[in-house]
């Protein structure tokens, strides 16, 4: 039942060579492993002994392949010069840049009774600045929209004249077309804003209907002006400020000098004053009893002449007109009159020939000849010799923006 035993022993023998060359073969190929890969033992039993130091930068990003390195900038090649571009022939190697004043004055040519005088040209005028002949670079006859605030004395002094004044300047509101604006702003104490720029004219006659009932007797001319020049200096283009007023200033913080300098400075607004001061006193003087200025102050007839005197001079120092109307049917002629100016002015441009930008104040003068140089004649329908004015600003302050 058991096998025999030299079969056993015969079977073991063979078994036994065969083990014994396995072993030879293993050791040899586990030898040949730890030759091709030692650094990589290293490396990984470092890691596991001292765990805390972080592994060295690799220099790039990691893949199978491992790591790979990227150079840093420094070793980066310069990028080359840029190419220099080639000289123009005749054309010398430096820039220039200029920085050339520019101003516009806006000129009134008018009869002595305010009518327009139509068709002059470039060569009817004459600039000068400082006395110096300026020559003119472009001359139109202005067509732009008209840009306008009614800035409108509005307090308990003379307010029965005010009212007619407010009925008048309907006639302005009437006349303005579809691309015109205009704001309405009354002042007592200090400017209120009726209505904001509007292109609707029903708006602007809106709000001067709105003026009903005022609330104070302070008339702070020269900071409702001021403040409506310094807003007005946000806006490009030309602009213009119909005054309604006595003109007589009784609370401003700021005095004659401050305004006046204000308005030298100002070169895009052309002012056009309407003085209601006229009628007030005149009822006062044909009703035997002094003028009053709100709150029983009386005002002297000196008070209003120099009142009157201030505004023309606003109007003098932008180009504008003064109106002093003496009846109230007189105050619709003026607004009618004012919408004219604006409307037929010749738009002046040059530059000047003293560059210098350095604030100083630059008088001017606009004379119209004939073509030739000689006196300009201008006759009307019956061919009688007319007389006519010229109505300019008087001058500018010369700084980086003229406008």
């Amino acid at each position: 039942m058991f096998s025999k035993p030299e079969s056993h022993i015969h079977g073991y023998v063979p078994a036994v060579r065969r083990f014994m060359l396995l072993g030879l073969f293993a050791l040899l190929i586990f030898s040949g492993l730890t030759t091709l890969a030692p650094a990589q033992d290293q490396s990984s039993t470092q890691g596991t002994n001292n765990q805390q130091e972080p592994p060295p930068a690799a220099g790039g990003p990691q893949n199978e392949t491992g790591p790979y390195a990227i150079p840093k900038k420094s070793e980066e090649p310069p990028p080359p010069p840029p190419e220099k571009p080639k000289r123009i022939e005749g054309m010398p190697d430096y820039s220039i840049r200029l920085d050339v004043p520019l101003v516009n004055v806006n000129t009134l040519v008018t009869t002595k009774d305010g009518q327009f005088i139509p068709n002059l040209t470039k060569e009817n005028f004459r600039i000068f600045e400082d006395g110096v002949p300026q020559t003119i670079d472009n001359f139109a006859v202005s067509k732009a929209p008209i840009t306008a605030v009614m800035l409108i004395e509005f307090a308990s002094t003379n307010y029965g004249f005010l009212v007619d004044a407010l009925r008048a300047s309907y006639a302005f509101a009437d006349t303005l077309k579809k691309e015109d604006w205009v704001a309405v702003v009354y002042y007592d104490m200090k400017p209120h804003t009726l209505v904001d720029f509007t292109q609707d004219k029903q708006e602007v006659m809106g709000g001067i209907n709105q003026l009903r009932i005022p609330g104070f007797a302070e008339t702070n001319l020269f900071d409702a002006l001021y403040d409506t020049l310094d807003r007005m200096d946000r806006i490009e283009g030309h602009k213009y400020i119909i005054l309604i007023s006595t003109g007589f200033d009784s609370f401003s913080k700021l005095n004659l000098n401050e305004i006046t300098k204000k308005i030298k400075t100002t070169h895009d607004v052309t002012i056009f004053p309407i003085s209601i001061g006229w009628l007030a006193r005149e009822y006062a003087e044909t009703s035997g009893r002094a003028a009053y200025h709100g709150a029983g102050i009386p005002v002297s007839q000196i008070d209003y002449l120099q009142a009157d005197n201030e505004m023309q001079t606003f109007a003098r120092l932008t180009g504008g007109r003064f109106y002093q109307p003496r009846f109230p049917g007189d105050m619709v002629d003026a607004f009618h009159d004012i919408t004219g100016d604006i409307r037929n002015q010749y738009a002046i441009t040059y530059h000047p020939t003293n560059t210098k930008l350095d604030g100083t104040y630059r008088k001017l003068r606009v004379d119209v000849v004939a073509p030739d140089g000689g006196p300009l004649k201008i006759k009307d329908q019956k061919g009688k010799d007319v007389k006519y004015q010229v109505i300019a600003r008087e001058g500018y302050t010369a700084k980086h923006t003229v406008e």
